[in-house]
């Protein structure tokens, strides 16, 4: 199973958290661990503070691009600070859950045929590696960005100052371009950037290699109701339809368990990503320079990336657990005893009642809820382009 979650432990690992622990005789984490963790948290939050304090000093001042700028800097922070705590927090909950996956994966080839265990995991690595490499690509670029242009444009090709600046805007209470504050300032921000984006990038990928698992038994369960013969002897039968349905209660308290860790992170996740994507927007509208397009737009594209990952994964749980509906349906049940007919209509009628990823109560995620979002997101664009222009 390490497999799967092998792109999230290396991710949550950079940040100091151990997502989760198998074995309850386990060791706690190491003292260099913690450090690691509230190294990363406590630079987080005074960079976050910088930012907002330079936030409201621009929006008094009237500078509404500036004050954008910042404010997507800081959704950025919010939605990786939101996610990396949440799972420390939930680390109970989190060390359940994993037990439960691992008491649940097929054991021996047989079983990982009948699961078809490579084509989930192939298909999991393939997108937790394009989507991690994605995102790294992303905050090394906004962190390297001012460094590269000094380096190319003043020390290289000599075609203008650009000077010392930092790769974020933030309020700092001295003078700082022209002495040794600025190397500790830049390590800080760099430092920053990388913890918001490893805290966003661990959590989603978390979430995908278990989904992935979650559609993987709702399969299964789906291929072996289809597929069963019955026997035509009652006890027999209805003992294949009693262990059907534990199976099916467990993948449903497994997918309980996982809304219950990851709920409240997904629709702040949602709820931030809406602004940051209009922000984000905005800024690419207004007349920035080329150069400052490519960022823009590798930030755009990341975060409706992110948002697209986690609607994909809720509509193929979506998806498995209907499965399971029709999979009942089409077994060869008209010769079966007319017990085993009626317990069949309940089983397709709890089927039917889809099993989503779940942002709290507020919000079944779906593809559909991509397209809700994007709605969200332009009505804001246009009410900051309106203000804009006045």
């Amino acid at each position: 199973m390490d497999k799967f979650m092998k792109y999230a432990k290396f991710f949550y690992t950079a940040v100091g958290i151990e997502p989760y622990k198998k074995d309850l005789l386990e060791h706690k984490n190491s003292i260099k661990t913690r450090i690691v963790f509230w190294a990363n948290v406590i630079n987080l939050t005074m960079v976050a503070i910088g930012e907002s304090i330079y936030f409201r000093s621009a929006y008094n001042n009237g500078k509404l691009l500036e004050a954008v700028t910042v404010l997507s800097y800081i959704g950025f922070i919010i939605v990786g600070m939101s996610k990396m705590c949440f799972i420390w927090w939930k680390k109970a909950a989190m060390n359940g859950m994993a037990r439960e996956l691992e008491e649940m994966y097929p054991r021996g080839k047989v079983q990982e045929q009948r699961y078809k265990l490579q084509k989930y995991l192939k298909s999991c690595s393939r997108i937790s590696f394009t989507y991690s490499l994605l995102y790294s690509l992303l905050i090394w670029t906004f962190n390297l960005y001012s460094v590269m242009q000094f380096l190319v444009y003043e020390k290289w090709l000599n075609i203008r100052v650009v000077g010392k600046t930092l790769p974020y805007l933030m309020y700092i209470p001295w003078k700082w371009e022209d002495n040794w504050t600025y190397y500790p300032l830049l390590f800080s921000q760099n430092f920053a950037g990388y913890t918001a984006a490893a805290g966003q990038i661990s959590s989603d990928l978390l979430l995908c290699a278990v989904a992935t698992q979650v559609v993987m038994h709702f399969d299964y369960l789906s291929q072996t109701m289809e597929s069963h013969e019955l026997s035509g002897d009652w006890e027999q039968d209805s003992q294949f339809l009693a262990d059907t349905v534990r199976y099916h209660e467990r993948i449903l308290h497994l997918s309980d368990v996982v809304n219950e860790i990851f709920g409240i992170p997904l629709l702040l996740n949602f709820m931030v990503s809406s602004f940051v994507i209009c922000f984000v927007g905005f800024q690419m509208t207004v007349g920035v320079s080329p150069d400052m397009i490519t960022k823009l737009f590798l930030f755009l594209f990341s975060s409706m990336s992110q948002v697209y990952l986690i609607c994909h994964y809720g509509q193929l749980v979506a998806d498995a657990s209907f499965g399971l509906s029709v999979a009942t349906y089409s077994q060869n049940w008209t010769h079966a005893d007319i017990r085993y007919k009626r317990a069949l209509v309940i089983i397709i009628a709890r089927a039917q009642n889809l099993t989503y990823l779940k942002a709290t109560i507020f919000l079944d995620i779906s593809r559909s809820t991509m397209t809700d979002l994007l709605q969200i997101s332009y009505k804001f664009f246009a009410l900051l382009r309106t203000m804009y222009g006045q």
